[in-house]
């Protein structure tokens, strides 16, 4: 198995996937592995705002806040899946000991377990 390879592809979605996070959340100041959704509104409008908005700006926040946690989790699993590259314990499902297929991990090299313990 070409470890560089997967290596490289690994480092590539977490850098996908941290633009997309940017979009929607900001690291955490106290915790920069962190990160938090950002509000729809930039503070700046000083004029009170109606129910509408209240309802819109919170429906936008509810949306950030999946988004971020899905995106979050994601790229959680690609740095464990670099760990796993540096501890040498990459392609070995956590759950049984036994190789992933080569297969299984072109499609998702974060995968941490074979397809007979996936947990999707």
């Amino acid at each position: 198995m070409n470890l560089d390879y997967f290596k490289k592809k690994l480092k590539e979605e977490k850098e996908r996937l941290e633009v997309e996070l940017s979009q929607v959340a900001k690291r955490n100041p106290k915790n920069p592995s962190d990160w938090e959704p950002i509000p729809a509104e930039d503070g700046t409008d000083t004029r009170i705002p109606d129910a509408n908005e209240l309802s819109d700006a919170f429906e936008e926040f509810q949306n950030r806040s999946s988004v971020e946690v899905h995106l979050e989790e994601k790229v959680n699993e690609v740095i464990a899946a670099l760990k796993r590259i540096e501890k040498g314990t990459f392609g070995i499902c956590a759950a049984c000991g036994e190789k992933i297929d080569e297969k299984r991990l072109e499609a998702n090299p974060s995968s941490a377990t074979c397809v007979k313990h996936s947990p999707r």
